[in-house]
């Protein structure tokens, strides 16, 4: 699909999202719950209704009728967090023209056509072809069937018609399909009635999409360090994120983070000492000078946030053994827990697109955490999944803890670490992928996280199941091409994902 300029002057930082809402009382979620979110944008969706203007002169009360189911729709659209612009009932070729000339000039992003009767298709193709918008056809009805005997009985005839054409709906729908169709216009269908909860759900879905699509082009994406060297899968065109979600690309130096790092004050290192205490279970083990080592970081890193207008980012770096870059990049996961947290993901091994993975997660308001394959477990019919590095703790399961490693695995040096399981419950994945066509796609499962031992070893670490087995899933989610990476956020959101990928004109795969 076509892709409107997105709309900046409502967004005040990248770090714009849905705040989680969490099942749980206690544990992270709590803690960050009353820290000051980044209000999400106001998504634009346009909303038209259709019609015959013939119709109006020979059924009276007809068209008010229609009217009024049309703002019925918009209040609703309204109550799901949209910012409506509404052109109207139109009902001939030059309200359709006026119509797209609206929805262009002020910037919406999805267009919603209510089907209130039978219209004619040239009304129609007028307002998608020139806004070049993706376009949701709302077949919704006043009620879930005619009154027939009440119908049937009156004997105004002209009047028996026009109840008829206010449940006429599905008359057009087959009319502009085709005409959609043959001129090559994406569009989707809800049928349904205009009090029917599912359509609604489905409706609120779309505009979720919009907006957590227009968070993704609000954004910036921090890319700051360099990959770990030969992990090829993980190599990511940046042009390409930035084509595909309109997010814009910073490449960050790591002096960047130790210009602020040496200018952190005292008093401003023991709050975020006080607030790594609040956040994590922090072990005994934790000597006092690594805890204000992550702290001193966590600091610099905030900074460099605020400073560059962050709304996720990607790291990975080396450094000299006993050098400053070594000793920043070693105390980093603590304050990047932090940040994943507030809305600011931050992927590890420079995962440019699992950023992005873990930005639409928690736009959804699902969280998005770092994972990949740690084992299979064939007895319990399992997958354990974690990572090192950042997690997203405002969805633990419980308070996570913060614990020394004498080593980190396949990198260099030592120092505080989080181990955490994911809330138990249903789950969605998301990986993005860029193919061999050199574009981006949309990989998503659903599963479950289940309780149950993990490794105990400093790393985010939880168990899922999925409805394929050990075996189907993971041979039918590696044949998609991902990255070992994926994001992983609480609750069942993949129709959701699908919706945004459909607004983005990105392909979509489901697991």
């Amino acid at each position: 699909m076509k892709k409107t300029k997105p709309s900046f002057s409502k967004i005040l930082s990248g770090a714009v999202a849905a705040f989680i809402v969490l099942s749980a009382a206690a544990g992270p979620a709590a803690i960050f719950a009353d820290q000051t979110a980044p209000q999400p944008p106001v998504v634009k969706v346009g909303l038209f209704g259709i019609g015959l203007d013939t119709y109006w002169g020979q059924f009276a009360g007809l068209k008010d009728r229609l009217e009024g189911y049309r703002r019925l729709i918009q209040e609703k659209l309204a109550a799901a967090g949209a910012e409506v612009v509404s052109a109207g009932l139109v009902d001939s070729v030059d309200k359709a023209r006026e119509a797209a000339a609206l929805f262009k000039t002020l910037d919406v992003r999805v267009l919603f056509l209510y089907v209130s009767t039978y219209a004619l298709s040239s009304t129609v193709l007028p307002v998608v072809r020139e806004t070049g918008l993706p376009v949701i056809v709302l077949n919704l009805q006043p009620a879930r069937a005619i009154d027939y005997a009440r119908f049937n009985a009156r004997g105004d005839r002209g009047k028996m018609t026009g109840e008829w054409l206010a449940f006429c709906q599905a008359c057009s729908i087959p009319e502009i399909a085709s005409v959609f169709n043959r001129a090559a216009v994406p569009f989707r269908q809800i049928t349904g009635t205009l009090d029917d909860s599912e359509a609604w759900a489905e409706i609120g879905a779309w505009v979720e999409a919009a907006r957590t699509a227009e968070v993704l082009a609000g954004s910036r994406l921090g890319i700051l360090g360099l990959y770990y060297n030969g992990m090829l899968d993980v190599y990511t065109d940046p042009t390409l994120v930035s084509a595909s979600f309109g997010t814009v690309v910073e490449h960050l130096e790591i002096g960047d983070l130790k210009v602020r790092r040496d200018k952190a004050a005292k008093a401003e290192i023991a709050a975020k000492v006080r607030e790594i205490r609040d956040a994590f279970d922090v072990l005994q083990e934790c000597a006092p000078a690594e805890i204000e080592r992550a702290a001193r970081t966590a600091c610099a890193l905030d900074r460099l946030v605020a400073d560059k207008r962050l709304g996720a980012l990607a790291y990975y770096y080396e450094g000299t053994p006993g050098g400053d870059e070594e000793d920043i990049v070693t105390s980093v996961i603590a304050g990047t827990s932090l940040l994943t947290a507030r809305h600011v993901p931050v992927a590890g091994e420079c995962e440019i697109k699992n950023a992005m993975a873990m930005k639409i997660m928690d736009a959804f308001g699902a969280g998005g955490s770092f994972r990949e394959f740690y084992a299979m477990d064939f007895d319990e019919s399992v997958i354990l999944m974690g990572h090192d590095g950042p997690g997203h703790i405002a969805i633990a399961e419980g308070k996570p803890i913060l614990k020394p490693l004498g080593v980190f695995h396949g990198k260099p040096g030592k120092g505080l670490s989080v181990e955490m399981k994911v809330k138990t419950g249903p789950v969605t994945l998301l990986a993005v992928v860029q193919t061999r066509e050199g574009r981006l796609k949309l990989l998503a499962a659903e599963g479950e996280a289940v309780p149950g031992p993990i490794l105990e070893i400093g790393n985010t670490n939880s168990r899922y199941k999925f409805p394929l087995g050990v075996k189907g899933f993971i041979e039918a989610w590696s044949r998609e091409g991902p990255a070992h990476h994926c994001a992983i956020g609480v609750g069942h959101i993949a129709s959701k994902i699908e919706k945004l990928a459909s607004l983005l004109g990105l392909e979509f795969k489901r697991v």
